[in-house]
């Protein structure tokens, strides 16, 4: 079972990702330190860029696009180092290295379902590798437990 701040930074990452305005997918990050929360970050275009995400292809959104991880990192202006971030969604290997680099410890996310990793297994592979190199814990959120948070 889930324990109670567990349960709240992941429902405080799962708000943050609606305010994404990218209308595929929306990531949320939350980035703590001893029950505190240091940094909220969501997907999006940087500011001052035109937010046309539902008019440009698919290749021009990725280009443009912060990941949350990456909004959360540079938002916290701080020494991220021992702190952990919680996410909607497994890092990609780019924001899993900004995660080592910082010194980020714990990053928590949901359990793989079959269709993402269908989609995204082999980019997963690369940022798992990369955080047992570098001895950053993976803490995998139980579906059913999350599900339990929803009611």
């Amino acid at each position: 079972m889930i324990g109670k701040w567990a349960a709240r930074f992941f429902q405080m990452a799962e708000l943050v990702s609606s305010w994404s305005k990218d209308p595929s997918t929306q990531v949320g990050a939350v980035i703590t330190e001893s029950n505190r929360i240091v940094s909220l970050g969501f997907n999006g275009y940087p500011h001052g860029i035109s937010d046309s995400a539902e008019t440009d292809s698919r290749e021009m959104k990725l280009l443009k696009t912060l990941h949350a991880e990456e909004n959360a990192i540079l938002f916290a202006k701080r020494d991220l180092a021992g702190c952990e971030i919680w996410v909607t969604h497994f890092p990609c290997p780019n924001c899993a290295a900004k995660i080592i680099q910082t010194g980020i410890a714990v990053v928590h996310c949901p359990e793989q379902t079959e269709d993402f990793l269908s989609r995204w297994g082999d980019k997963i592979k690369v940022s798992q590798d990369m955080f047992t190199q570098a001895n950053v814990k993976v803490d995998w959120l139980s579906l059913d437990d999350l599900k339990l948070l929803d009611k």
